[in-house]
């Protein structure tokens, strides 16, 4: 049976033939050291981006400029002050994450799904639970 994929509606205004048909590969993908330039330059574009579009994430910035350097300074082990920074450059990983999929779930359509919204939420659980962790090590390699 054959399906009339251009009939087919996945998004709105897209059909399944836009998600279903392979992709043909024209040249081949770089290898090496021109594979890790490649990363390097995405992985930047993907932050600068962030930071433009994401309140959230310019804000772990701004903390994370504050806290590394405050362990730095803080009379605390190797192990402890890898925990500190670690955990702070967690949140920032986890809220890139995030921003991925909400951008992705927007992509698809401005709607309101279920689907879409569990998405988002989730991400959004993700980052707080990083940050409760994140405090927790603080405060604990702090205080106690």
């Amino acid at each position: 049976m054959d399906i009339d994929y251009e009939n087919v509606k996945i998004a709105p205004n897209h059909s399944a033939e836009l998600f279903l048909r392979e992709q043909t590969v024209t040249q081949k993908a770089p290898q090496g050291f021109k594979r890790l330039v490649n990363a390097t330059k995405y992985s930047y574009q993907g932050i600068k981006a962030a930071f433009k579009n994401e309140a959230a994430f310019r804000e772990e910035v701004l903390l994370s400029v504050i806290m590394i350097p405050t362990a730095l300074l803080l009379d605390v082990t190797g192990v402890e002050r890898v925990l500190l920074i670690g955990t702070v450059l967690l949140v920032m990983v986890v809220e890139l994450l995030n921003s991925a999929v909400e951008a992705v779930v927007d992509r698809i359509g401005p709607e309101h799904h279920e689907l879409a919204g569990r998405a988002k939420d989730m991400g959004s659980a993700a980052v707080l639970i990083t940050m409760l962790i994140t405090g927790y090590t603080w405060l604990q390699i702090i205080f106690f």
